[in-house]
């Protein structure tokens, strides 16, 4: 059955009560993303999110191998499985504004192969290799432990063809667009067939820039957030941008060295002058539902599995607020979209 997931910043305070709202709206899956500087520790509120639910499966979306040591990331998250009957689930990526708000850049694809690799030795309790050190969570033995699957983000050809190597869930994060989401499926699909890996033995997916609001305008307004920040993902520093469709080209290339990272996420960033609405239009779904479920149909006929929604927020400030707002804007996604598609 297609999976649908939502996106909230972890929040004290809230993040109980709106994961059981979650969970009554239909929602499968809520993942919190793992960025210190710019909302609070994930690990410790999925676990309140974990208690307040009964079926949601809650999980980073997502954390790095930077800021996280694997042996410390899966300690925590075979806890957290433990604790929710095997509800957890690991978002990853390279990192981006966890690890820029601290002065460091992302790692790189190799470094997220092998972080994962000893992140899955750990989780299945079984010795990892330390710098000549045999390292184990010793723990796992006195309980029933689960499966946690890793689930890895990305938005470049090398890293989806890792993550097909390595993953458990592909969740490609490359904007709404029918053309991009089709270039991202066949490049996983045609390592797969390179590697003689069974499609089946993997699930793919995707972050999907989504606001759903029956006032067109409001929607494509909160939407452009949201578009800037993915954008930005197709312009991390370095990466490649000849495989970019020309729109998308452009801005990439731009936010390479100025994407305003000091206001990430936030609507005063400078890089949104950038995006404009017939930009966020392509980028994203945004609109009421017969709109949403005209542009997601297609997307989900390509072969995608599960789908994680970046939603936007009428709220700036206060943080806590602003999640609470978050949610309340997800329902009409939730009571008018989500069914068609069950």
């Amino acid at each position: 059955m297609m999976e649908f997931g939502i996106v909230m910043e972890p929040s004290p305070g809230n993040t109980a009560a709106l994961a059981e709202k979650i969970e009554g709206l239909g929602f499968d899956i809520l993942l919190s993303p793992d960025t210190q500087n710019l909302s609070p520790d994930p690990i410790g509120q999925l676990n309140l999110a974990g208690a307040n639910t009964t079926s949601l499966r809650v999980g980073t979306g997502v954390t790095n191998p930077v800021t996280r040591d694997p042996a410390v990331l899966a300690s925590s998250l075979a806890s957290l499985s433990a604790e929710t009957d095997g509800r957890a689930l690991c978002g990853i990526g390279r990192g981006d504004s966890s690890l820029a708000h601290i002065g460091k850049g992302n790692a790189s694809t190799e470094q997220l192969r092998t972080f994962i690799e000893k992140l899955r030795g750990y989780l299945n309790g079984e010795p990892v290799d330390r710098d000549g050190h045999s390292s184990q969570l010793r723990w796992l033995d006195s309980y029933h432990t689960h499966p946690v699957p890793i689930d890895i983000a990305c938005t470049g050809p090398k890293t989806i063809q890792m993550a097909v190597e390595v993953g458990d869930r592909i969740s490609f994060a490359v904007g709404s667009a029918p053309e991009r989401l089709q270039w991202a499926i066949e490049t996983a699909e045609t390592h797969l067939s390179k590697i003689n890996r069974p499609r089946n033995s993997i699930q793919l997916g995707a972050y999907i820039n989504l606001v759903c609001d029956e006032n067109e305008q409001n929607a494509l307004s909160l939407g452009k957030l949201i578009a800037g920040m993915v954008a930005h993902f197709a312009g991390l520093k370095h990466a490649p941008t000849e495989h970019l469709p020309p729109r998308l080209r452009a801005i990439a290339e731009h936010l390479q060295s100025q994407y305003d990272m000091a206001r990430h996420a936030q609507e005063e960033g400078s890089h949104l002058a950038l995006i404009d609405e017939d930009f966020v239009d392509w980028f994203s779904i945004c609109g009421p539902p017969q709109k949403c479920i005209e542009r997601l149909e297609p997307l989900i006929n390509m072969g995608l599995e599960h789908i994680y929604q970046l939603g936007g927020t009428p709220v700036a400030h206060p943080h806590g607020a602003r999640q609470i707002a978050m949610v309340e804007q997800a329902q009409l996604f939730a009571t008018d979209v989500i069914p068609h598609f069950r």
